[in-house]
């Protein structure tokens, strides 16, 4: 039997810090009765692109594996373990795991001999993976499997409400972003975009900046949000053909402070205000106008000053705008939308490294630009002619 009552382990991984965080406290009390689990791990299933993820890993053996992704379709016995809502349990990986895929062959080079895997579902939809693994062979008998599932079932009810609380901000900024959809021929297909070449970036450059898979989820699911602000911007202004004046240019630069107002309204009215992942929606909003060389608006902050998600989200904004059609402009092209972002890295303004890391990925970023196309009316489309 484990040590604690239910309600003890779910208060443990409902606390404070990164979740992360949380999942190496609660493995520290798994070891207490079970002392040969070596690793503890969480993998997201994104259903749009049928990709499941690595999120999340409390690891004490073996070394991690993070930025993994692949399709569930293409892991056949994942796959069925989440349609049926089954559980998996390997009794000797060298015998019973085949080489050939990078999962694969990550797992046989691990110390691991024996695995367990449970699937985590949320409001009837598959939600993702608990994996736990161990060095000793044949660990996972129906005893340890029976302690497991109780902090399977706990842990899947913590995620379940996180990730629920984190989707409500996100529906509650999408009402006021269809609002601003109808008015500002900026967003749209644009915020998709946004969210792609963000978590491309931030992928590539996760060694360099120490991200974790954890931030590097919210990074892509908070980029759309960068200027939700716009809905506080008069229509004369917002949807302006030609240049604007300085003075509409002023009224215009004030969507960041409007949309950190927003931001802490709607992050206070689902009282988020201690998990770190509302930080880096902060941080997204208030700071994607940023350069380093301190030039951007609004606070002119300067490189470290500059957090990290911000570095990523303004590099996406920038290339985004670049190679998107407007009225006022045709769309260049991704070699062309590369140069510029070299240019303004070269010149002190954005992270190279960031820069570097969507250049070393062309076919990706080119097939975004025409997968996720903005819908233009004939009108528009004449104007950028």
């Amino acid at each position: 039997m484990t040590s604690l009552a239910p309600s003890q382990i779910l208060q443990l991984f409902q606390g404070e810090g990164s979740v992360n965080q949380r999942l190496a406290a609660l493995h520290d009390r798994v070891l207490q009765t079970m002392p040969a689990i070596s690793r503890i791990a969480c993998a997201l299933y994104e259903q749009p692109n049928d990709l499941l993820k690595t999120f999340i890993n409390s690891t004490r053996e073996g070394q991690a594996i993070s930025g993994y992704e692949a399709r569930l379709n293409d892991c056949g016995d994942l796959k069925v373990l989440a349609k049926n809502a089954s559980c998996r349990v390997i009794d000797d990986i060298p015998l019973q795991v085949q080489p050939g895929h990078q999962h694969s062959d990550w797992l046989l080079s691990q110390p691991y001999r024996s695995s367990f895997t449970v699937p985590m579902y949320d409001n009837g939809g598959f939600l993702g993976f608990i994996f736990f693994d161990s060095a000793q062979p044949g660990y996972f008998d129906a005893r340890v499997q029976r302690d497991l599932l109780l902090y399977c079932n706990l842990i899947n009810m913590a995620l379940s409400a996180e990730l629920s609380a984190v989707r409500a901000v996100l529906v509650s900024a999408q009402v006021a972003r269809e609002f601003v959809d109808l008015r500002d021929f900026e967003t749209g297909a644009h915020l998709e975009r946004m969210a792609q070449y963000a978590r491309l970036i931030a992928k590539a450059v996760a060694a360099e900046y120490q991200l974790t898979d954890e931030t590097i989820e919210h990074i892509y699911l908070f980029a759309p949000l960068h200027d939700i602000g716009k809905i506080g911007i008069p229509d004369q202004i917002l949807l302006k053909q030609g240049p604007l004046t300085a003075a509409e240019r002023a009224v215009m630069q004030t969507h960041v402070e409007k949309g950190e107002q927003l931001m802490h309204k709607v992050i206070g009215d689902f009282g988020l205000h201690h998990l770190p992942d509302s930080q880096v929606m902060h941080n997204i909003v208030a700071c994607h106008h940023e350069f380093l060389d301190g030039s951007g608006y609004p606070r002119g902050l300067r490189g470290n000053e500059v957090p990290i998600e911000a570095h990523i989200v303004t590099v996406a904004d920038i290339f985004d705008a670049l190679t998107s059609l407007r009225p006022y402009k045709k769309p260049w092209s991704v070699e062309a939308a590369l140069q510029e972002l070299r240019r303004m890295a070269g010149v002190g303004q954005l992270d190279a490294v960031c820069v570097e890391a969507l250049a070393g990925q062309v076919a990706a970023a080119q097939w975004i630009v025409q997968h996720y196309v903005d819908v233009i009316t004939p009108a528009e489309a004449a104007a950028s002619t």
